[in-house]
Formats: C-alpha cells, structure tokens, sequence
C-alpha cells in the first residue's frame, strides 16, 4: 500500500501538521533525517507517540521515504527556511519523477521559492510555496494555508492542504490558491509584518497602563474588555499572558525585555524599501525589537537622563480607541503593500480573499479581520472605506490626546506615533516635498517637475 503524501521534517510544525494530516483520514509518510548521536529514530518515536499515526509509514531513509508514496508524489518540506531547503531539494530532487509536487511550508522568502519553482521545473518536477500560519496549535488543529505556483498542480493538492485548514465562519477553509510564482509565501510575509505591529501596538498599550500604577490583573480586565468588539488572537493571549502566575509572582515580570525576531520582519522591511509603498509601521515595529536588545544601553540612558515629563493620565476609552486607530493604518498598510507587489509581478491577488482566510487558523486572526473581507470586496484601499474612516475621524482626537500624553510622560510608544504620523502625512495633499526636491536640484542637478506644467516636462534652474 502506497501512502498519499508525505512529511519532511519532523520539528514542532512538522510534527503538527504530520498529525492533523492523519487525524483527517490521510495515510502519510513521514521522515526526519538521521544524525548519530543526536537525530535518530525520529519519526519511528514519533509515529509510536501518536495513537492517529497508527497508519502512517516512518522513516529516515529519503530513498525508502520517496518509494512508499503514490505518483504524481506529493510532498510537504517543514524544514528551516534557507539553505536547509535547498539542501533537502537537491538530496530529493534526485529520487524523485516527473510531475512529482514539492511544498515548501515553511517561511522561505519568496523570491527564493521564486528560483526553486524554476529550478526544480528543469528536472520536470513542481515546486509550491505554501505559507501556512497558525503556530503549533494553528498546524495541529487548523492553519491558514497560503498556496502559490503551478495552479494545475494546485489542484492536485487542495484537498489536503484544504481538508488541514482551519475553517471560516460559514465552515469554508482557510485556505485558498493565491496566485503564481511565490506569491504565497510572499503574503505569508506581510502577515508576519502586520503581525510584528500588532504585537507592538499591544505591548505599547501594556506599557501605557504600567505606567498608571496598574497590576497585571487590573490591566488583563482592561484588554478583556476589549474582546467585545475589538478581540483578536493576539489580544486573547496577552490576557492570558497577563494572567500567568509563577509561585507568588506573575511571570511576565520575571521575563527579561529582550525580543527577538526570526528574520520575516527584516525581509518585509527591505522589500518595503524596494517597492516604495510607505508602510512604515512594519519598519518601526521591527525597529523597536531591535531597540529591545540593547538593554544595558538602556539602563545606562535611563541613569543619566531622569524622567522629566508630567503625570496626564490617560483613559481606557481614549487608550482603545487609539488602539483601533493605530490597527486600521497597520492593516491598511499591510493590504497595500500587497496590492503594490502584485501588482509589480502581475499575481492579481484577491485582498479579500486573503482577508477570508486570516480570519482563522493565523496568528493575526480578528474580529477587525473578519470586517476586512467585505470591505476589500469593493475598496482597494482601507483608509477610504466609508465605514472605516468614519471611525477614523472619530477616534482620532484620542490617537491625539495618548501621542500627546506619552510624550509628556516620555513613555515609548513608537507604532502609535508612527499611526498618527502616517495619517498626518496620507492627508497633506500639498506637503514639504517641494523643497527637498528643489535642494536636490540645488546640489546635484536632479531636475523637477512644476505645479504649472502638467506635461511631466522636467526642469533645472541655476540657484
């Protein structure tokens, strides 16, 4: 009996996925790579650990691993993004035979999946780059997958990558063909990027209410209380985070302020660059991590500057509502920054659809998510939704008033500021450009175009 697909790599995701496979009925090969001394019998005590592996085929030889699956083979890689896929590639890419479909779960850049797909089309073989998000628990129960490449072959994996997915409010999955090349992989990294400002957004929030003088307790019931209406994934955890105790002590005061990052959001910040859409959340969010690290910079700048500012608080009302201030710029950023790249490389990516299948299974999942999906429907921009920028307009005196009151307090709020800085410039409709323009002009002969000239002639002047 041959198996129907297969697992390579059997670390946390790995794992997860290799179970929620064989808990929808699939019958599965899995393999990790033998090391002695340090991996072995990987997937054999995996499949023993499992009672829903029962069926699945175990192994640590590629070779025997490739033969037991049924052709056209199908093939998930759940290894580390970067060399390690090409190594597995080129070990793989050997055994395997015409029309075989290889899917990169993981994290990889997509112009690296971009070069796979080609590469791996010369020896007759099809490369998919799926992003899929959701975390261990997201693999093992429902992940928002996130498909691109070869559509034909698309079809011939969706019922699993579909049967896997979490499913949306009306039971459909979250999974859905996202276009050519490795657009999915690439929207898997602006998910990351919106997920870097969101986390941000939260610990900038946490900050603000530690400085009232509020306990973990007092501020979990305050982002309770936002789950309502503005509830999401990451705002259900840090109450949850919030609440964790450790002995007499909650835990989140004994872990040291120190983030760390993967890489995605270094990814997504360059390509922000490249592509000239202003989404300048995402930078600062990755920018703030960076910041974190230099703790001991931190402490001696903390002993030689004291705290100068004032003691304004700030309400609850006005601290939410800056809050979904801030998140409507995020994912209106985000959003665009998707539609610029497709538009550059002709994917014709569907906003809403992608909004649909966030709505479950991901890290970014949301109340403000599930809303996205009918408004991208007939607005290619957020900020300009009717609805939305009503809402806009009406929170934003409170926007104002927190930049205002943590500049006093000199409490570093650097997405929230970077919101409302955003906003201010989206709607200068004539702004300071012209003089930079005209300096560039000044000093190296860069040239400019005129108000009173609409034929885009360019001009120099003497200065």
């Amino acid at each position: 009996m041959k198996t129907e697909i297969g697992v390579i790599g059997l670390g946390v995701m790995g794992k997860s996925l290799s179970r929620n496979l064989a808990r929808n009925g699939f019958k599965i090969s899995i393999y990790n790579r033998h090391v002695d001394g340090k991996d072995e019998n990987i997937a054999v005590d995996f499949k023993r650990e499992y009672p829903e592996l029962d069926q699945a085929l175990p192994f640590n030889d590629l070779k025997a691993f490739v033969q037991s699956m049924e052709t056209p083979r199908k093939i998930i890689l759940m290894v580390n993004a970067g060399p390690s896929v090409d190594a597995v590639l080129g070990n793989l890419s050997d055994l395997l035979e015409t029309g075989d479909i290889v899917i990169d779960g993981g994290n990889s850049h997509f112009e690296d999946t971009n070069h796979r797909i080609d590469s791996m089309k010369e020896k007759g073989l099809v490369f998919i780059g799926a992003g899929i998000s959701g975390g261990e628990e997201g693999a093992l129960k429902g992940p928002s997958i996130m498909p691109s490449g070869d559509k034909k072959a698309y079809l011939k994996v969706q019922k699993y990558l579909e049967s896997i997915a979490a499913k949306d409010g009306d039971g459909n999955p979250c999974c859905s063909y996202v276009g050519s090349q490795g657009s999915g992989h690439f929207v898997k990294m602006i998910h990351n990027g919106i997920e870097y400002v969101e986390m941000q957004l939260l610990a900038e929030c946490y900050s603000i209410l530690k400085s009232q003088r509020m306990s973990n307790a007092e501020m979990a019931a305050v982002f309770e209380s936002w789950m309502s209406d503005l509830g999401s994934y990451l705002l259900g955890i840090t109450v949850e985070i919030l609440r964790k105790e450790e002995g007499d002590e909650y835990l989140l005061d004994q872990i040291l302020d120190k983030a760390g990052n993967k890489g995605t959001g270094k990814w997504v910040a360059n390509l922000i660059v490249d592509s000239g859409e202003p989404a300048t959340m995402i930078p600062t969010a990755l920018f703030s991590r960076y910041l974190s690290f230099f703790k001991e910079k931190r402490e001696d700048a903390a002993r030689v500057f004291s705290t100068l500012g004032g003691c304004d608080d700030i309400s609850i009302l006005q601290l939410k509502e800056a809050y979904h201030f801030s998140r409507i710029i995020n994912h209106h950023q985000g959003f665009s920054m998707i539609a610029r790249v497709s538009n550059q490389n002709n994917w014709n990516v569907d906003l809403s659809e992608i909004a649909r299948i966030w709505t479950e299974g991901c890290i970014i999942k949301s109340n403000f998510m599930k809303e996205l999906v009918d408004y991208l429907k007939s607005d290619s921009s957020i900020l300009f939704n009717d609805k939305l920028s009503q809402i806009i307009k009406k929170t934003y005196s409170s926007i104002q008033s927190v930049a205002t009151v943590c500049i006093r307090k000199e409490i570093h709020i650097p997405c929230l500021l970077e919101a409302v800085n955003f906003f201010h410039g989206i709607k200068t409709a004539n702004s300071p450009a012209n003089l930079i323009q005209a300096q560039r002009d000044y000093f190296g002969a860069h040239n400019y175009q005129r108000k009173d000239d609409t034929s885009g002639n360019s001009y120099h002047t003497e200065w």
